[in-house]
């Protein structure tokens, strides 16, 4: 899930194909649908993305009520408006009335605290949960921008690699060399640096424990002579999220893909590819694509089908997208990393999102 920030953007204004009275304002490459004349070209307002929970009185002063997502109806969903995909919200709260904008816009200010915006948390179901503990040594996961948001993380042409996007329940491992330990935790309780103690009915373990991720993890780390080796993956199937890809989470087929390892050398924390360092070990998110970076080329990638199965069984959730070789992005501050979602996954009825 990318970082919650709700900034003021300089706008470009679009008709909209289906509607008299609307139009599509664009921030980045997302687009939010918007009353007829509201915004011009050039413009600065501000922008509310997708999985931000809003305050009622924002609610209500913005015309929404009854009409956002969640059992409150107070989180922002990409939606279709008309027949247009419409992700986040493009206002002029009153709250910022005095604020200069544009001056903002340049600034990159964040106004979530100011307006009450929060950002969305899912449940954790308790085959997802247990007790904790703490571990300080557990190797983080990091947060993925979305490439629609933010287009300059990558250069046009740029070697790129896609691998898809799968939609499940990110797994953290650990495997300290110098203690012969393993730690395991979700994404929620590893931004923490708490770890999950082993229990026979955890998702998490019962993947590490069943696709034998703990050893291949000491197996790396002798290799490379690591003090510590994370194996980041992704479980899923029934029971786990919407999205099953053939497997069942409940039973001894719930499946498990690694999308990304990190290794601590020489007291350096590094990124490595998951493919050539892992292949034939455990099984790897597939990859869809690897040549030169071209925004219509992900966004086009990022729909169709699922691959993992073999089978089609449904839609894809997206894809993630990262240079061919690692390196630092002054967009992100960190990873140049990020990730496209097909629009059919963000509109589909009946979707989960547990983390």
């Amino acid at each position: 899930m990318s970082t919650l920030r709700v900034t003021a953007e300089v706008l470009t204004v679009h008709e909209h194909p289906n509607a008299d009275a609307l139009e599509l304002a664009q921030v980045g490459l997302y687009r939010a649908v918007v009353a007829k004349g509201a915004y011009r070209t050039g413009e600065a307002a501000v922008y509310i993305p997708e999985q931000s929970v809003l305050p009622a009185e924002l609610i209500e002063e913005l015309g929404l009520t009854g009409r956002l997502a969640g059992s409150k109806a107070d989180r922002v969903k990409a939606v279709r408006l008309r027949g247009e995909l419409s992700q986040g919200i493009v206002c002029r709260p009153k709250a910022l009335a005095d604020v200069d904008l544009a001056r903002a816009a340049a600034e990159g200010t964040d106004f979530a605290e100011v307006l009450g915006v929060t950002k969305w948390v899912p449940p954790i179901p308790p085959t997802m949960s247990g007790e904790v503990e703490s571990a300080p040594d557990l190797l983080p996961w990091v947060d993925i921008e979305n490439i629609q948001r933010y287009p300059d993380i990558f250069v046009p042409g740029e070697p790129v690699v896609l691998t898809e996007k799968l939609h499940g329940s990110a797994c953290l491992l650990t495997y300290v060399a110098d203690e012969d330990r393993v730690y395991v935790s979700s994404k929620g309780f590893g931004a923490k640096s708490l770890a999950l103690k082993e229990e026979s009915r955890n998702l998490y373990w019962r993947a590490v424990r069943g696709h034998g991720v703990a050893e291949a993890a000491a197996r790396l780390a002798e290799r490379l002579g690591a003090r510590r080796v994370g194996i980041f993956g992704e479980v899923y199937g029934a029971g786990v999220q919407d999205l099953t890809y053939g497997a069942d989470g409940r039973r001894a087929t719930l499946g498990y893909a690694v999308f990304d390892v990190s290794a601590e050398i020489d007291g350096r924390v590094r990124w490595l590819d998951a493919a050539e360092v892992l292949e034939g070990e455990l099984p790897l998110a597939p990859r869809l694509f690897e040549g030169p970076y071209d925004i219509e080329r992900v966004l086009e990638v990022a729909t169709g089908r699922e691959t993992v199965s073999g089978r089609e069984l449904h839609l894809r959730e997206g894809v993630v997208i990262r240079p061919a070789v690692e390196r630092y992005s002054t967009v992100t501050g960190g990873r140049a990393i990020a990730k496209a979602v097909s629009p059919a996954y963000l509109t589909r009825k009946g979707g989960t999102e547990y983390e």
